[in-house]
């Protein structure tokens, strides 16, 4: 597999072929069947040639009738050639293509949380599908019709030489004009699908974005708006669409004019020969057969053209994404976090996360943060909505790289050890849940995918959603929906909690994780929460302060600082920030 450094140094082409090297025997196989059907396609005129000459005259019949039942198998020898190219070669086609979609999504999956911050989902879902589908065609067509046509042209010309060597000198020198006026449109014709391709995207990511919304948009009465937004996106599309098209009918408009002058320039020079007394008929329609031989591979390599800017603008745009550095990576030495303590040390870290905007101004989310947390120890982080409080967390299991300072975990720096045992080592419930397209069985054993069915029971029960799940039609097998859409938000929630229970992590991190749930079921899950830390280091992000007061410590951050900190005792006892926001929401409760 090539490297980062790799898609940044090497030519596009160079890594285009890099992917055929594993199939290399199926792309000879497609190779050699093309060649054949080169081969039997350039004797048919030769051998139709002496027929006329030597076998008819002469009154050979039988020879003749035995050439043409030859040619008969031939063709049907050809045909079967017709069907492996067609189906292998897409076969080879197909597998480039999925190797690229593989190198893609895994190169994707390194990159840190700030990429999926400024890019859309839609963007990469087509990077992903539809404009991979045009590498396929090159793949696939590109390399065996230029090779078809490269043969046909050629050996047909070669051929035409040693028949009438003035004539064949004509076609010789139109065809490098037919080849300079394609060149000339192959650019404009990449730039155009290039531009189609950059839309797609943006349409997909508005239609992505649209259905994910559709719930808000009705409820707003916002159908009209959405109708509005999608015929924006569909009108760029349309105007790029008809860019690439102009450039297509420039293309195709000098193709035909050629296709069709090259047998009249056949049949005029040919003519004038035949005035003249130095051709003969049969000659003519030999040089007509070749011509028909090879006006398909002519239009082949024409249509290559557009196949090459497809597949190109595709090409681009995938070495595009594989070029991005992971911005958060393993260091060459780093190490596996192994028999986990638990210690926590923040030291003077500072964050913010736009990093071009950092250098302008103050928009840190964390100022000189300090904070240190023994083994087993249970925090609690309460404060405003946009204090930093996730961000903190967040750095931990360092989902994103700090910008000044240190996060440690057990003396180590996190930037010494490998991201995977890092997140293997650190179970975190966010207040956003997600849940995958699947059954409640597979989203709870994400958690853990080798464990059991009977240790995915006991996490649910845990997690208090076992009685729920009994309640419903399908048991565990109930499919959740679109991120979970066919469950309440409580439900939803749980079955996130049951998947930490179910890794068992030395390292706990719940943001707001108790946020969805009604008071009763909240107080549940709270003892399972006080059984599952004992003996593991906590963080715990919460608004209702009323289910942190046990907790070994509160800090209270408040615009990226740590301003108080302390047990709810101590800090109701100093009567600060903490106590404030104790007393307002005992005031609404």
């Amino acid at each position: 597999m090539l490297t980062t450094r790799d898609f940044q140094t090497k030519r596009p082409l160079f890594i285009f072929l890099s992917y055929f090297r594993p199939h290399l025997r199926l792309f000879l196989l497609d190779m050699g069947c093309a060649l054949a059907i080169a081969l039997i396609d350039l004797a048919f005129p030769y051998v139709s040639r002496l027929c006329m000459y030597e076998l008819l005259p002469n009154s050979l019949y039988q020879t003749f009738f035995a050439i043409m039942a030859l040619f008969l198998v031939l063709y049907l020898v050809r045909s079967l050639l017709q069907y492996v190219v067609s189906y292998w070669g897409h076969t080879f086609g197909i597998r480039v293509e999925a190797d690229i979609r593989r190198d893609l999504f895994q190169h994707i999956q390194t990159l840190s949380f700030r990429f999926y911050d400024r890019n859309r989902t839609g963007h990469l879902m087509s990077r992903l599908t539809a404009e991979l589908f045009d590498i396929t065609e090159l793949a696939h067509h590109g390399p065996e019709d230029l090779f078809i046509s490269i043969v046909t042209v050629i050996g047909a010309i070669l051929v035409m030489f040693t028949i009438r060597w003035q004539l064949a000198l004509v076609i010789s020198i139109l065809i490098p004009v037919f080849l300079a006026v394609t060149a000339m449109n192959r650019r404009s014709m990449s730039e155009a699908s290039k531009a189609v391709k950059q839309t797609m995207a943006g349409i997909n990511a508005d239609i992505e974005s649209s259905l994910s919304g559709m719930r808000t948009a009705r409820a707003f009465s916002n159908e009209q708006a959405e109708a509005d937004k999608f015929s924006r996106s569909n009108e760029r599309f349309k105007v790029s669409k008809r860019n690439f098209h102009k450039a297509m009918g420039r293309f195709n408009a000098s193709m035909e004019f050629f296709m069709c002058a090259l047998p009249l320039a056949v049949i005029t020079v040919g003519g004038l020969f035949i005035m003249k007394g130095e051709m003969d008929y049969v000659d003519l329609i030999t040089f007509n057969l070749y011509i028909s031989t090879f006006i398909t591979p002519m239009r082949k390599m024409a249509n290559f053209n557009e196949m090459f800017a497809n597949g190109f603008a595709g090409l681009h745009r995938f070495i595009e994404l594989m070029r991005i550095e992971p911005e958060i990576q393993d260091r060459p030495d780093a190490v596996e976090l192994k028999d986990v303590e638990g210690r926590i040390d923040v030291d003077d870290v500072s964050f913010a996360y736009d990093q071009e905007r950092r250098a302008e101004g103050d928009t840190e989310v964390l100022h000189h943060v300090s904070l240190h947390v023994a083994p087993g120890e249970t925090i609690a982080v309460v404060g405003p909505s946009g204090g930093g409080k996730s961000t903190l967390c967040n750095l931990i299991p360092r989902f994103y790289e700090v910008d000044e300072g240190r996060v440690a975990i057990d003396g180590r720096d996190v930037r010494d050890i490998t991201q995977r045992s890092l997140h293997q080592n650190i179970g975190v419930v966010q207040q956003d849940v997600f849940l995958f397209a699947d059954s409640i069985l597979e989203n709870i054993r994400y958690g853990r995918p080798d464990a059991t069915v009977d240790e995915v029971i006991e996490a649910a029960k845990r997690a208090e959603i076992y009685e729920d799940i009994q309640t419903m039609p399908d048991g565990f097998d109930t499919y959740v929906g679109e991120r979970g859409a066919l469950l309440s938000g409580g439900q939803k929630q749980r079955i996130s909690i049951a998947r930490i229970f179910l890794k068992n992590p030395p390292i706990l991190i719940l943001d707001e994780a108790t946020s969805a749930l009604d008071s009763v079921t909240e107080a549940k899950i709270q003892n399972a929460f006080d059984e599952l830390a004992k003996g593991r280091t906590t963080l715990i992000i919460a608004h209702r302060l009323s289910t942190v007061r046990a907790a070994s410590r509160i800090l209270v951050v408040r615009e990226g600082r740590i301003c108080e900190e302390g047990t709810h005792a101590q800090l109701m006892a100093a009567n600060g920030a903490y106590a404030q926001l104790y007393r307002t929401q005992n005031l609404h409760a």
